[in-house]
């Protein structure tokens, strides 16, 4: 009787035991299944995006960046230094990025060479010139008229940056081609080791550049470009139109990220944004950045939103030709698209 008994409670151990393990690894397959799609969800689509200079005057975009409004939208950024707007055109041209960003200009003036995949805007940074006029010698009482007889280093000829002083010239009466010289023969990315060098009487540098310029005492900000030339589309994100169709999803996304970034800006202090961006700048101190991040709010330099209205774009022509680098004027309704701004601040 014990020998029965004993029998069938090592059968009714074995079989709980069997039954036991069979849960187990439906439990353990269960966890497996649901870790990779977990993991699938989480993973993040690289976006490789080159930008024109690495400067605060782009502080929403860092914002975005370092407080995880890109992750929150599915994407991880790969930030590449173009140093020019002509070389962050060829990097997306060339397919080495997938997004430039740097002037609408150089959309533009791809778009008029007849290329059937030409690169769409699709979401505006910037509303004003974000370089700010450093002179050799400091002067309490600036006047434009000082310029007179002197050479300055204002970036590539076509650029928007050397575009938009010769526009403020003129408006300050005085001939670029005659009362004054523009060396446009310092690329974009050289124009503070340039002027240090002492090869010109004043540059224009945006910030963080142009305050350590003038801490180093080798120059003092005498005036602000953008306080000058008024509103006017200055940086852009843009991409292929092929890459727009086929990524429709991402293009949005990225837009909301960029959205959320201007945001945050607009409704904190210098300090508070300089705080977050800090390791973008290695070089910097929080305060200089606080310093620099300033001057723009000052000048209320960035985008509310990123659409951009045919009323900026229109006047961004109207400078270029001016300037005589426009043969044709670019068709807004091809050259921008905004369907993914307004859908971002709906």
């Amino acid at each position: 009787m014990k020998k029965i008994i004993t029998i069938a409670v090592i059968v009714a151990l074995v079989l709980i035991g069997v039954i036991c393990i069979v849960q187990v690894n439906r439990n353990q397959k269960g966890s497996v299944s649901n870790t990779t799609s977990i993991t699938k969800e989480k993973t993040p689509t690289l976006v490789r995006v080159n930008e024109v200079t690495r400067s605060v005057f782009y502080s929403p975009q860092y914002v975005a960046i370092a407080l995880g409004f890109f992750e929150e939208n599915g994407i991880e950024v790969e930030l590449t230094n173009g140093g020019g707007a002509d070389n962050v055109m060829t990097a997306v041209l060339s397919g080495q990025s997938d997004i430039g960003f740097c002037g609408p200009e150089a959309s533009i003036y791809v778009y008029n060479e007849g290329k059937t995949d030409y690169p769409e805007v699709f979401a505006q940074l910037t509303k004003r010139d974000g370089a700010f006029l450093v002179s050799r010698v400091a002067t309490d009482n600036f006047s434009w008229d000082d310029l007179k007889g002197k050479v300055v280093i204002p970036g590539r000829k076509g650029g928007v940056p050397y575009m938009t002083l010769e526009y403020v010239l003129k408006q300050k009466g005085l001939d670029p081609s005659k009362d004054l010289t523009l060396d446009d023969s310092i690329s974009f990315d050289l124009m503070a080791g340039s002027f240090a060098g002492g090869n010109a009487d004043y540059v224009t540098l945006f910030e963080p550049t142009a305050s350590l310029t003038e801490k180093s005492g080798i120059g003092y900000i005498v005036a602000s470009v953008g306080a000058e030339a008024g509103e006017i589309p200055y940086t852009a994100y843009f991409a292929l139109k092929s890459y727009i169709e086929n990524n429709e999803d991402l293009i949005q996304n990225f837009t909301n990220a960029i959205y959320k970034g201007q945001k945050w800006a607009k409704d904190h202090t210098a300090k508070e944004i300089a705080e977050k961006i800090v390791e973008f700048f290695p070089d910097t101190d929080v305060e200089t950045l606080a310093t620099s991040i300033q001057k723009y709010k000052d000048i209320d330099a960035w985008s509310q939103t990123p659409v951009m209205s045919e009323e900026a774009f229109e006047k961004l022509q109207d400078v270029i030709e001016e300037a005589g680098e426009l043969e044709k004027r670019a068709d807004y309704t091809k050259v921008v698209n905004n369907k993914y701004a307004k859908e971002a601040i709906k």
